[in-house]
C-alpha cells in the first residue's frame, strides 16, 4: 500500500459551509473507500493548513482520481505528498550511492 499525506486549505466555499466539514469528511471517506482508497486519519489543524489527511491505496491512479474528485467539489485546495515508512525508506537508502 502506498501512503499519502494531503494538506488541505478551505476555499471560500468551504469556509462558508464550515459547519458541514465533519459531515463532508465522512462522505469523503465513504467515497474514497468506493474508489479503492482508505482514509486512515483526518485532522483539523491550526496554522498554514486547515486539514491533514493520511490515506493509503494500492493503486496510484485510483488515489489520484479520488484526490481530483475531492478538489472538484470546490470546498478545499490540496497538496498531496507521497509518504514513506521507515522500512520503505530503508529500501530506498540501499540504492543511494
Amino acid at each position: 500500500m502506498t501512503t499519502f499525506v494531503t494538506l488541505y486549505n478551505f476555499t471560500e466555499q468551504g469556509l462558508k459551509n464550515i459547519k458541514h466539514t465533519v459531515k463532508r469528511t465522512e462522505a469523503a471517506k465513504k467515497a474514497a473507500e468506493a474508489q479503492g482508497v482508505r482514509v486512515k486519519e483526518v485532522l483539523w489543524v491550526e496554522g498554514q493548513y486547515d486539514l491533514v489527511v493520511v490515506s493509503e491505496s494500492s493503486d496510484d491512479t485510483k488515489a489520484t482520481a479520488f484526490a481530483l474528485s475531492t478538489l472538484k467539489l470546490g470546498n478545499v485546495r490540496g497538496q498531496t505528498l507521497r509518504a514513506f515508512t521507515a522500512a520503505e525508506m530503508q529500501k530506498i537508502l540501499e540504492h543511494v550511492a
